[in-house]
């Protein structure tokens, strides 16, 4: 009776250890994409990146579609970090974010977003260009 109640013990201890380990895991990196932006009322962007995780860099894809004002076309050089993952896949997702604005010529801004993995992205990017938009976005990214 006395040795199951260890045994049981040490997988609790064990399991909750190893629960720890994972949460502790998740790590971050680097990435920039560019991004092209183009629409009337309904927009459509595409674009490629880098991921830089753990010494190396993989290759992004970037598209998505956007619904509402939108009109006028742009281009947008984001750099940012991504966290909360684990291996690089961590970062393929659909990325959601509402937004308003405008940019004649060149201009910068800020955001975060969150993917279903649960990977954050935290970006600066500096966009160019002539393009009025209130809208919701649906950013993709995937490895290539």
């Amino acid at each position: 009776m006395r040795l199951s109640f260890a045994i049981r013990a040490a997988l609790v201890v064990l399991t909750a250890t190893t629960g720890l380990a994972t949460a502790a895991y998740a790590d971050s990196g680097g990435i920039r994409f560019n991004v092209i932006k183009a629409g009337f009322v309904f927009g459509g962007s595409g674009g490629k990146g880098t991921l830089a995780f753990h010494g190396r860099y993989y290759p992004l894809a970037i598209g998505g579609v956007s619904w509402g004002f939108t009109f006028g076309a742009s281009a947008t050089d984001f750099v940012g970090t991504v966290s909360n993952i684990r291996r690089p896949s961590d970062v393929n997702g659909v990325y959601g974010a509402a937004g308003a604005g405008a940019a004649v010529g060149p201009g910068g801004g800020v955001i975060v977003l969150t993917n279903q993995n649960g990977a954050v992205l935290a970006l600066s990017g500096r966009q160019a260009g002539l393009i009025v938009a209130a809208d919701l976005n649906g950013l993709v990214i995937s490895l290539r």
